[in-house]
């Protein structure tokens, strides 16, 4: 009983980190992607937020189907994952542009990608492996 609680539980932290790293690197790849389509083109400056958070959700989502795909718990999971992509993006690029500021976007981005995360893990958890 013990050992499968400790299985489960290892489990579900390697799905999670899975996950958040999948969203992580697919957002990175979409984002120099996008970056360098502005520079070529002509893209107002009002899309460029509604672009992101459109990036941010196709990562999120193929991160989240990438480890959840035929899992359990998915509508847990995936909100675990969105809120902890939210967390490791939100440093990152606070890292790269050397600002580190909070505010109330911070929170709207947080829980956008939660509820992002846990609409993929429900969509994930029902794909067939």
């Amino acid at each position: 009983m013990e050992k499968t609680k400790k299985l489960n539980n290892s489990s579900w932290i390697l799905e999670i980190t899975k996950g958040t790293i999948f969203a992580l690197i697919f957002s990175m790849i979409f984002i120099i992607i996008f970056a360098v389509i502005i520079r070529f083109t002509n893209i107002s400056d009002g899309a460029i937020m509604p672009i992101n958070q459109v990036i941010k959700g196709v990562s999120l989502l193929l991160g989240v189907i990438i480890a959840l795909k035929g899992s359990n718990k998915g509508l847990l999971k995936g909100l675990v994952i969105g809120l902890l992509f939210a967390l490791i993006s939100y440093l990152v690029f606070s890292l790269l542009s050397t600002t580190l500021t909070i505010g109330l976007t911070n929170l709207t981005d947080l829980i956008f990608d939660g509820i992002i995360g846990a609409i993929s893990g429900l969509i994930a958890v029902n794909i067939k492996r």
